[in-house]
């Protein structure tokens, strides 16, 4: 009997990518069919109660649209689509979702189980290419990188900044606090002992690796990681304990001159809060790559000051986190076609 495989991707994890990976490594008799959606090119939702969409979040596509698609096929791989509740009772022969990201946040996963329908995911999909853009991240900051790329662009060259009382510090004087020790936090971690500087971890849920333990990273609170670091990037997920994390109380708490990094999730920061702190020159500077709002309006007052950096959401973006996201959905596939339980089941 054919098993039917429907396949939404979108112009990041590539419908023909996941179908490929299908293919290698799954055997039997297989009906697959792909649908391309606009994401990123168009931006994602994220819950839409008059569609029936207000528990899931961080998705792309009209729930009628999606459920045609689908239609009487038995396994969904996708990044993006929606699926609620009332959308599974009109899909009565589903039974796995592939999920290719860290949070299936797409799915409401109380109705998936309620149907009996297994949801997986790729947990750490994009951690390397997340760690790799935290690390230049912060170089970019500490090394005055877009202040003088900013500069020369406007046609003035800023010697000045060669000055010992403007220009840059070196990571290996510096003390990191990396809050969040997850898939991405680790990896940033393993990143920044090659330059010498001193990491500080705060996750109340965690112990460190021996490895890191070793190298001499301290696991602290987070009052005391706020206290001594000159540079504090976050990497936990949002809950109700770290919604607002960086806000007014705890930036209160950090250096004079410390440079904030996120390139985890924007609603970890209270925005009004930083931006006083950024005129103010509390925090010296800070990378912005996610943000509570996204795209961000054009009126946003961060847009407009001198001593931020900001990207659109890319730091988990890299040709690898496709491919790898792939195989591991791929190999989910698999395993359920073998009747093999799955490897990473939420």
């Amino acid at each position: 009997m054919r098993k039917k495989i429907a396949i939404i991707g979108d112009n990041f994890m590539l419908p023909q990518v996941f179908r490929a990976e299908i293919e290698k490594v799954a055997r039997g008799d297989l009906d697959i069919r792909t649908l391309q959606t606009a994401w990123p090119d168009e931006p994602m939702e994220f819950g839409d109660p008059a569609l029936g969409l207000d528990k899931v979040k961080e998705y792309f596509g009209h729930p009628d649209e999606v459920v045609d698609f689908i239609g009487d096929a038995e396994i969904l791989v996708t990044q993006l689509a929606p699926l609620s509740e009332a959308m599974m009772r009109r899909l009565p022969t589903l039974r796995l979702v592939a999920v290719s990201r860290g949070g299936p946040i797409n799915i409401d996963m109380a109705a998936a189980k309620a149907q009996g329908i297994t949801v997986v995911n790729v947990p750490g999909r994009n951690a390397s290419a997340v760690a790799e853009f935290t690390l230049g991240a912060i170089l970019a900051e500490t090394r005055l990188i877009r202040v003088g790329h900013e500069a020369l662009r406007k046609g003035e060259w800023r010697g000045d900044l060669y000055r010992a009382d403007r220009t840059g510090r070196e990571l290996s004087e510096m003390t990191v606090g990396v809050i969040g020790y997850g898939n991405i936090g680790t990896k940033v971690v393993r990143l920044l002992r090659a330059f010498g500087c001193r990491v500080l971890v705060c996750d109340p849920y965690v112990q460190l690796s021996a490895d890191d333990r070793n190298a001499g990273v301290e696991l602290v609170a987070l009052d005391n990681l706020l206290v001594r670091s000159d540079v504090v990037t976050l990497h936990p997920r949002v809950t109700e304990e770290t919604r607002g994390l960086i806000g007014k109380d705890t930036i209160a708490l950090m250096k004079p001159g410390v440079i904030l990094i996120n390139t985890a999730r924007g609603p970890l920061v209270d925005y009004d809060a930083l931006y006083e702190a950024l005129v103010s020159g509390q925090i010296a500077s800070a990378m912005l790559e996610t943000f509570a709002v996204e795209p961000v309006p054009s009126d946003w007052p961060l847009l407009l000051l001198p001593n931020v950096t900001l990207t659109p959401h890319i730091a988990g973006a890299s040709v690898r986190t496709v491919t790898y996201a792939a195989e591991q959905a791929a190999e989910e596939v698999r395993r359920y076609l073998a009747g093999l339980p799955p490897v990473n089941p939420c």
